[in-house]
Parts: structure tokens; sequence; C-alpha cells
């Protein structure tokens, strides 16, 4: 190559990297300027959340997520879509989801239940004797018959009356297990109709939203002017509390899932092997306010707030799990006492978290009107699980619906509390019950949010680098 040549291309670069460090200098508003302060809806800060996540959640929930009773999830990605016939599944090679083969799972968990916690409640030699256990959940020969008759009671229990989401059968061929590890939510290039859909259908079906009122930056909305979207938000704000809630957690999920997105972008592929990493220009398009008129930093806040109900749930559910029978068995026995140990821990640092959500302000009305609305509130995101089964791209269908699921058991714990407090020490309550792949849910979908917030603060350092 020629001198003039290299000097030629070393120029070109050289005002790329400028025209690069110029738009890159306008980002920092997005994160530093906007989505700061108090919350709506509740007491507690941004700058709170972000010290608490980053100090004490964030660090012990990754290695939560890499224990083997958290890893391994079990899913059926196979269920039709109940609402509108597909459009096919996705052939984009990074939408594919590996299943874990059956070799690779612990022999607790593979011979287990989805109720079993316990090393005797999983104990195989019973299992072989007991036919009955397969359907009971944790039950073994040396329970009582009293015991027994209560897990026969707990086994008739309506789940209908306290699940948010709709579960996958785990005793169906099609489910399989898949570890989480393997299987990381990231940029799949699934986009286009297929997931506008999807979306679509989760906003103006199941928001409490009339059809008269435009979601802001929606294509299929007429032009309205210098609107921004201020009548959307106008509107929302004349609900009731339970509808802006639940509106909140749909967009702070929507937000999460697209963080995911930008952090673990396909940035090149050299010789099949991918490079992933942030992407700040997808960034910008997703939250910047000026590109989204003001609706990134929306749902920036929207995250937090998901963030805080979720972490509430965990507080809640502390005592469940303190229970001397709940033990998160693999069927290794050290690694099992190192794993209950990390969650209690976790659950005390969230019971240390001094600005929670006070769910008590929801449903709070006369009884049948607060009976009939916390109805229409479940059902509403139950449907919305459903529609977790028409996404397209298997790999964002999985995350989707154990986020969604996650959410779903928080919602379940948050309006559980008697049936909590009334556990027994040494036996399942009839009354309140997780299965495992609830737990694993719940605690995944934590760990997805406590990174979205990680990633939001990395972008903030790599913003700033950029200016």
């Amino acid at each position: 190559m020629s001198p003039g040549v290299r000097r030629a291309g070393a120029g070109q670069g050289a005002a790329t990297a400028v025209q690069l460090l110029i738009t890159l200098s306008f980002l920092p508003s997005v994160v530093e300027a906007q989505v700061t302060g108090v919350l709506d809806d509740c007491l507690c800060d941004i700058d709170s959340i972000d010290n608490f996540n980053t100090f004490k959640i964030f660090p012990k929930i990754k290695k939560l997520q890499e224990r083997d009773y958290f890893r391994y999830y079990k899913v059926n990605l196979k269920r039709p879509c109940p609402f509108w016939a597909e459009d096919g599944h996705c052939s984009i090679k990074d939408c594919h989801v590996e299943p874990c083969p059956e070799s690779k799972i612990p022999v607790g968990i593979k011979a287990g239940n989805s109720n079993k916690y316990s090393k005797v409640a999983n104990n195989t030699k019973e299992l072989e004797d007991c036919e009955q256990a397969s359907k009971l959940g944790a039950i073994n020969s040396t329970l009582s018959n009293q015991s027994k008759e209560a897990f026969i009671d707990w086994a008739r229990y309506d789940d209908s009356q306290d699940h948010f989401c709709e579960l996958d059968d785990e005793r169906s061929p099609a489910a399989q297990y898949v570890d989480l590890l393997l299987n990381p939510e990231r940029y799949t290039g699934y986009k286009g109709s297929s997931a506008w859909r999807v979306w679509n259908s989760i906003y103006e079906e199941n928001c409490f939203k009339p059809r008269s009122v435009y979601r802001p930056l929606n294509p299929l909305a007429p032009s309205r002017g210098e609107d921004d979207g201020e009548s959307f938000y106008t509107w929302l704000e004349g609900l009731c509390l339970e509808k802006r809630v639940f509106y909140k957690l749909i967009s702070g999920l929507h937000a999460s899932i697209n963080l995911h997105l930008c952090a673990n972008y396909l940035l090149e592929e050299t010789w099949g092997k991918p490079s992933w990493g942030p992407n700040i220009k997808e960034f910008k398009r997703r939250f910047d306010p000026v590109e989204t008129k003001g609706e990134g930093p929306r749902r920036l806040k929207n995250l937090y707030f998901l963030y805080l109900i979720e972490l509430r749930a965990l507080s809640k559910v502390a005592p469940y799990f303190e229970r001397s029978i709940v033990d998160l068995y693999t069927g290794n026995v050290q690694e099992d006492a190192d794993t209950k140990t990390l969650l209690l821990n976790i659950f005390q640092d969230t019971k240390s978290f001094p600005m929670h959500f006070d769910e008590k302000s929801m449903f709070a009305g006369d009884k049948k009107g607060a009976k009939s609305l916390k109805e229409e509130f479940r059902l509403h995101f139950k449907n919305i699980s459903r529609i977790m089964d028409c996404v397209g791209c298997d790999k964002c269908r999985l995350w989707g619906k154990l986020q969604t699921q996650g959410l779903g058991t928080a919602l379940k714990i948050l309006f559980s509390e008697k049936e909590i407090q009334k556990l027994p020490e040494n036996s399942p309550s009839k009354g309140f019950q997780l299965t495992r792949q609830e737990i694993v849910a719940l605690l995944n979908a934590f760990g997805r949010l406590s990174t979205s917030i990680r990633e939001l603060q990395n972008f903030k350092v790599l913003l700033q680098h950029s200016r």
C-alpha cells in the first residue's frame, strides 16, 4: 500500500472517530440528566437503587444464577401461539436454543418433580417404590399419614386462584431442560412484523388502554403534531394506582429486555467467531430522549419501578425459604447447602432495603371492587404470559417466558402475604406453594433486572469516556 493511500485511510478513520465523538457527546443526558430523582407511585430514588444493586445485590445474584439449581430451566418452546397463526420460527442461527442433554442434568433435579426441595423428598429409592410421589411432589415414606393427606389436599388446591402466569406442563414430552448459562439473552436479529405484533398485542389489548388513546412511538398512531405522547401520560395519570402499576411493569420489562439486547449485541463475526458487547448506537436508538421523543428515559424509570416490585417480593417470600424443609436439592450436598446459604443471604439484603414499594396500597378499596380489580389484573397478566408462546425466535421466547413467569411469581407472592405468614416449618402448606419452575424463574428474572441496572451504569461509563 502506498503512503498516500495509508494517509487517506488514516484521514478517513480520524474523521469517522471525530464524528463518533461528536455524536456520543450528546448521549449522557439519557442516563445522567433525565433518569434520576424519585420514582412516581413510590418513595424511592434512583440513586439509592443504583447503589444498593451495585454493592449488595448484583454480585450475589450473579453467583446464584451460576448454581446448578438455578441454571437449569425446564420449558416448552413448542407450544403453539393461542392467538394468531404463527409466521414460522425464526431461521436466524442466534435464535436457536440448545436444549440440555439428559446426562448433564443434576440427578436431584432430573429425578425430582416440580415441587421437590429437600433431600428426603427427592430420595430416588423412595420414588421407585412410590408412584404417587411423582404426582404429589415431595412425599416420601418417612412422612406421617396426616402429612400425606395434607399433600393430597395441597395437590388439589386450585392453582388458578393465585397464578398470574400460564405455566408450562413440565410432564409434556415437548418440555426440555435448558442451560441458561449456555443460552444467554442477547441480540439475535429477531425483529420486524412478528416481534412488533407481540408487543403491540401486549400493550394494546392487555394494558387497560382504550383504542382511542395512542401510545407514544406507536407507528399505527395518527400524526399528533407536537403532542409527543403527553396525551397518553395524561390519560395514564388519570388511572387508578393498580392500572398505572400494571403498565409500568410491562414497560419496565420491555426496557429491561431492550437493555440486554443493547449490552450483548453482535458487534462483528470473524471466521465464525462472534464478538458480543455493548452497542452505544443501538442504546441511543432505543433510549435517547431526542430520538425517542422523551420516551426512553420514561421507560428506564419503569425498569427501576419493576426492580422495586420484584425486590419487594423477594423480601416477602424469605420465610418460605428459611424453613428447614427447603433445601434446593440437586444431589450435590455441599453445593446445595452453599446455594441455600447464598440465597438466604440475598433475602437478608432485600429485607434491609429501606425504601420498599408498599403493595398494601394496591387493591385497598371496598372489598368487592378490590377483589374484582385484582382478578382483572391477574387475568390480564396471565394473558400476557400466553402471548410469549407467539414469539417467533426461540431464544427470545425462552427469556420472554422466563422473565414473564418470574414477574408473575413475584405478583403471586406479593398478594399471598397471609398464606406465607401461616407456613408450617416442617411440611408444605396447601395455601401457598412455589414449584421449582417458579423459583428458578423468580430468581433469574430478578437477576436479569439487576443486570439491566448494572448495564445501565456501564453505558454511563462508556458515554462519559466517549465525550
